[in-house]
């Protein structure tokens, strides 16, 4: 069964990943007190453990996951486009796949080759609007729904 495994946010911009084993996500703020959780299309971003292994494999190097600078780290999906438009259910949570979150060149600062090893087959995460406000937790339970679901 897929699980959150991860939750971060950042309180200023280009500040410092903080990790929390429970948080808040709104729909008017995304993941509590992240700088940028205002509504839109990239509200909260998401990555994938075994994406982000797959380009830390790439690398020979073990990096933690908040180096991609993500909001939630989920332990059994892989993305693809194929994700988007889907629900992302966390909990209580309900998250819209709107995209896929591009690596930028904070990556490549980081480590170099990590942009390149994030590129493919949507390693660097997807991006995600919320769909209603709920608390979650590590260890939380993780599905996807094929389509948005009416409110």
């Amino acid at each position: 069964m897929a699980s959150l495994q991860g939750i971060s946010y950042k309180v200023v911009k280009g500040g410092p990943m903080l990790e929390t084993s429970n948080a808040l996500v709104t729909t008017t703020t995304g993941v509590a007190q992240d700088v940028f959780g205002k509504p839109g299309r990239r509200q909260v971003t998401v990555l994938s453990a075994q994406q982000w292994q797959l380009a830390c494999n790439e690398l020979n190097i073990d990096l933690p996951w908040t180096t991609r600078r993500a909001n939630l780290l989920i332990e059994g999906f892989e993305f693809s486009p194929l994700s988007v438009g889907k629900v992302l259910h966390i909990g209580d949570l309900r998250l819209h796949i709107t995209g896929e979150t591009d690596p930028c060149k904070k990556m490549e600062m980081t480590q170099p080759g990590l942009k390149a090893a994030l590129t493919p087959d949507w390693r660097g995460g997807i991006t995600c609007r919320v769909l209603n406000d709920a608390n979650i937790n590590i260890g939380d339970p993780v599905y996807l729904t094929e389509q948005l679901e009416l409110l």
